[in-house]
């Protein structure tokens, strides 16, 4: 008998058995991953970004979570001797229209408690990056950059050392209300923890009936800066986000282990883990297309979705979104780099759930929506959910 079985081997389900662990170190906890490692999707593919807060609406999970978050990582990551680098970044206003939603981000930066936050003007956002076009700006300087997949490490490895059993490759098929059933064994557990991600929505519907939100999963795909142009961008370089899509817009950034990504757009994956356009899972994709919110959010949004489509086969179209950004950016200039599939819960109304997502039934403590900036909160995220359970222990 465990006293808890995490489901999930991503940043946030380690991150939850390591705040367990902190606060209750003779708790017998378990943690299953049905990949031969950890930090295999979501969190192995993100672009290592250290995320500040400024986007998050105040008092929201993500804003309280992003922000407390955000310092148990760089605390963590001096403690532990993990690289990272506050380099600070640059959100740019291309257009007249996005100037007041600049200044929506800014008052959101204050309310959320950073500081150091300086507006820019058009020749000053030069000063940051000299390559840049844009009306004005802010330049946000606690944005940083790590490498997450050594986070993960470090948090297993902090695990085992202090006795948390952890299952590689093996699969949750099963819950019978405190007993969680693999491909390998049977397991029982007096509490359930589920950050299963991508299958985060399967995983609850285990316990949960009906489910009224499901894990619509969006490709982000990714282009590189040659060698000889990354030059072009210091750091990091966004643009002003749409308010009504929960997707930051095409961007550049420095990466922790050397190089520059450019991306990424967001378009339906036809599988739940689907990283090429080539990857379809047939039944994946229906329950996709058939879920009710999703529909109504392509009626919302297909003007939006065809743009982002487009800009996936065409690279010139690519280019086109980078320009207003890097307008020295040529074609020839990117490589093909590689993809991440972002785990969106979506409502039967048709709402694209935009804060993290954690609810409660009788055996088990569901993480069903944690996207960007769940890497950055995982810390956050591991404590919130670890006193929801300590609460039951």
């Amino acid at each position: 008998m465990f006293d808890s079985i995490i489901i999930g081997g991503g940043i946030v389900g380690l991150a939850t058995a390591l705040q367990l662990q902190r606060a209750k170190p003779s708790s017998k906890i378990l943690l299953i991953e049905k990949e031969s490692q950890l930090a295999r999707h979501q969190t192995g593919n993100n672009s290592g970004v250290i995320h500040s807060g400024i986007y998050y609406k105040p008092g929201s999970l993500k804003a309280s979570n992003c922000i407390r978050g955000y310092h148990q990582l760089i605390q963590f990551c001096k403690e532990e001797g993990i690289p990272f680098d506050l380099c600070g970044k640059i959100i740019v206003a291309t257009e007249e229209k996005e100037r007041h939603q600049l200044d929506i981000l800014h008052d959101r930066g204050i309310q959320n408690g950073l500081t150091g936050m300086k507006r820019l003007t058009k020749d000053q956002l030069r000063e940051y990056e000299p390559h840049v076009a844009g009306l004005e700006g802010i330049h946000v300087p606690q944005t940083g950059i790590v490498d997450y997949r050594l986070v993960s490490e470090k948090y297993g490895e902090l695990l085992r050392k202090h006795g948390t059993e952890i299952h590689l490759s093996e699969k949750v098929t099963a819950i019978q209300e405190n007993e969680v059933i693999t491909d390998k064994g049977n397991y029982s557990g007096r509490l359930i923890v589920n950050c299963a991600g991508l299958y985060s929505d399967k995983v609850a519907a285990m316990t949960v009936s009906p489910m009224n939100v499901r894990i619509i999963p969006f490709r982000g795909e990714y282009y590189k800066l040659r060698k000889e142009k990354e030059y072009l961008v210091r750091n990091l370089i966004y643009p002003v986000p749409d308010p009504n899509f929960p997707f930051l817009g095409v961007h550049f950034t420095r990466m922790a282990k050397g190089g520059v990504e450019a991306g990424p757009n967001a378009v339906l994956a036809f599988k739940r883990e689907g990283y090429k356009k080539t990857d379809v899972n047939l039944r994946e994709l229906s329950e996709s297309l058939a879920w009710p919110g999703f529909q109504k959010v392509v009626r919302k949004y297909w003007r939006t979705g065809f743009g982002e489509i487009y800009r996936s086969f065409s690279k010139a179209a690519f280019t086109q979104a980078l320009r207003k950004l890097i307008p020295d950016i040529q074609s020839a200039d990117l490589i093909e780099g590689g993809a991440g599939v972002r785990a969106q819960a979506c409502d039967r109304e048709g709402g694209l759930v935009d804060d993290f997502m954690i609810f409660e039934t009788k055996h088990a403590i569901n993480v069903c929506n944690a996207p960007s900036p769940a890497a950055t909160s995982s810390l956050a995220i591991g404590e919130t959910v670890a006193k929801l359970a300590l609460a039951r222990l």
